[in-house]
């Protein structure tokens, strides 16, 4: 265990940053999971909703750094190629 007071901060923090990335990367999951959901269930509109949402949900943890943006953009991508396909 750290012994400094700023080591014991730093640890604080990580732990604090670390439950909110937990929680976007599992936010992430349920979003595409819903959007494979939809195109699964060739359901345009509720795909092209759900496509949306998980758009912004991708973008703003890349913004937040808790993805990588390419891998963001890649997700991205690849759920915009399913949607169309479908149309």
């Amino acid at each position: 265990m750290a012994n400094h007071k700023s080591a014991l901060k730093r640890h604080r923090q990580s732990l604090v940053r670390q439950s909110r990335n937990n929680m976007v990367r599992t936010r992430i999951k349920n979003v595409v999971k819903d959007v494979r959901a939809a195109v699964e269930a060739n359901d345009t509109e509720l795909a092209s909703a759900t496509l949306r949402k998980a758009t912004a949900t991708l973008d703003a943890a890349a913004t937040k750094k808790v993805i990588h943006a390419r891998c963001a953009a890649r997700r991205i991508s690849r759920l915009h190629a399913a949607v169309n396909k479908m149309a």
